[in-house]
């Protein structure tokens, strides 16, 4: 390892849910070997299924050959225990928002990988520093925030902790920026960093437009859509992140500031309820097949 390059040819990930398989997928694209572990074989093959079927659904659209994908594939190792990451020089953790499960993971990885490993976090709004303290070199602890959809998003947010090197920020922009080309922006630490604090306030807003009756979910989102150049308008990008993790993101975050402007709205809550989460159930604001499209 020279200087503050980071040479990476093997990248753990943990946790093979819809980021999970998102990261998984991008950096095997991007030619890199990766290990992926989930709590159960089960997952684990579900998570294979759902890359395979993504891939599949590139070269329908001309976006991928078969041998691209079967390279890709070829890429993809799944493994059954932590200690099969030992080997690799970056770990990514993507599993559920839960400091208490995290912190176990991290415990974990701290004793299996050597000190100049990187351990990298995704987490949106979950504290890096607290998750570092379980450490023993909380210096190699950062946080790498993708944005869904990962291969399509070209944005990591890099979140330093209080004991994040700068030898670790330099090392993780490089490889966010030389080796999966995405634009890396620098974040300090702070409960829902920028891009989640900034459109779940988006989304809670526009829900408390359609409360008040002000207009159809539908119109509102070409509203932003049209008007401002958005991609998805506020409530197909909630579909499209998981009611439930919006929920959870504006919930911790007005926990953690105290502001009411990140109470959740009534409607998202009774949506979560229900279990309409969006594109994953096939319900949400709007309804979508079994690829996602919208009906």
């Amino acid at each position: 390892m020279e200087g503050n390059k980071l040479t990476v040819r093997k990248v753990g990930v943990i946790g093979a849910g819809t980021m999970g398989q998102g990261i998984a997928e991008m950096l095997a694209f991007n030619g890199l070997e990766v290990y992926m572990i989930e709590q159960s074989g089960d997952k684990l093959s579900n998570a294979m299924n759902m890359i395979e079927q993504s891939l599949d659904r590139q070269i329908e659209k001309w976006a991928m050959t078969q041998a691209e994908k079967k390279l890709v594939m070829n890429r993809l190792h799944p493994i059954e225990r932590l200690s099969g990451l030992s080997e690799c020089e970056l770990v990514i953790e993507t599993i559920t928002e839960d400091l208490d499960s995290k912190r176990v993971v991290f415990d974990q990885l701290d004793r299996l990988c050597g000190p100049k490993v990187i351990l990298a976090s995704n987490t949106s709004t979950l504290s890096l520093t607290e998750l570092a303290g379980v450490t023993a070199y909380p210096e190699r602890v950062i946080g790498m925030h993708f944005v869904y959809p990962v291969m399509k998003t070209d944005l990591v947010e890099i979140v330093r902790g209080l004991k994040t090197s700068d030898d670790t920020f330099a090392r993780t922009k490089h490889f966010v920026e030389e080796i999966i080309r995405k634009k890396g922006v620098m974040v300090f630490e702070s409960p829902g960093f920028v891009t989640t604090r900034l459109i779940c306030l988006f989304i809670n807003e526009a829900l408390h437009v359609l409360e008040e009756g002000v207009a159809s979910a539908e119109d509102i989102d070409s509203a932003m859509r049209i008007g401002y150049s958005f991609q998805h308008g506020p409530f197909e990008m909630a579909d499209r992140f998981g009611l439930d993790s919006v929920l959870a993101a504006l919930e911790r975050m007005f926990r953690e500031y105290g502001e009411l402007k990140y109470r959740p709205s009534i409607v998202l809550k009774k949506m979560v309820r229900a279990g309409h989460l969006g594109v994953k159930s096939g319900t949400g604001f709007f309804h979508y097949d079994k690829d996602g499209d919208r009906q």
